[in-house]
């Protein structure tokens, strides 16, 4: 498993790894073949290692497949979709999770075992310390309270925040802004620079809206917010 490996090591096995996905209908690529990570701080660590390794441009955060060569991601904080298309022989590309529904079944894909890489002394593991949380997994959770910094410190954050989500079994996160003021740790930012989340509902605490926000919570299929500003952005 991967679970200690240095992601300097995952390169070369990645690439032995990489499957047959799809045939060209272009003459002079009969084959396509594409790695796949998921848009994770772990994807996004082994996929450029994977593209240098192989010369190949990489294709990040897609959110659909148009065809075997094309495909779709956001740009400007989700405020506009690109579409993207590939020549590559290989595609390298990371995928947005919250972009595609669960699929509806196990697949029949084999799994291979990947060789292990030799060292090369340039790097080494020492150790990890586990954050324990006994609440869902952010990114996972089918309910996220999110709180702002108009909660105004972090006492009133964990007095607001903290039953509300133990109230509705709910993952908790936060504002960019109520990170840089330390009301909560990093893990909790909800954003472009924090984690992309997709619940069944999203309720936002005296969140204004910030354009990186709205870029990391605007997938929720219901969004409730709580602010005294009508004209908060995350009322649009």
């Amino acid at each position: 498993g991967a679970a200690h490996q240095l992601r300097e090591r995952l390169g070369v096995p990645v690439i032995g790894c990489s499957c047959k996905v799809c045939t060209s209908s272009d003459p002079k690529n009969k084959r396509t073949r594409a790695s796949l990570c998921v848009q994770t701080a772990s994807g996004k660590n082994i996929a450029p290692r994977v593209a240098a390794r192989l010369d190949v441009g990489q294709l990040s955060d897609i959110t659909a497949v148009i065809s075997a060569d094309t495909f779709e991601r956001p740009i400007y904080a989700g405020n506009a979709m690109a579409t993207v298309q590939s020549t590559d022989a290989t595609k390298v590309i990371t995928v947005r999770t919250t972009g595609f529904d669960a699929a509806a079944g196990g697949g029949n894909a084999s799994v291979q075992a990947a060789a292990p890489v030799a060292d090369s002394g340039l790097s080494a593991y020492l150790g990890s310390e586990i954050a324990r949380n006994d609440r869902p997994e952010l990114t996972a959770a089918k309910i996220v309270v999110s709180g702002g910094r108009a909660l105004g410190s972090a006492e009133k954050f964990a007095e607001v925040m903290t039953p509300l989500a133990d109230k509705l079994g709910a993952g908790i996160g936060a504002s960019r802004a109520a990170v840089d003021a330390g009301y909560v740790p990093n893990d909790y930012q909800v954003g472009q620079t924090g984690k992309i989340v997709a619940p069944q509902v999203y309720i936002a605490v005296g969140i204004s809206g910030a354009i990186q926000h709205l870029a990391g919570m605007k997938d929720s299929k219901t969004i409730i917010a709580i602010n005294k500003d009508e004209d908060a952005p995350i009322f649009q």
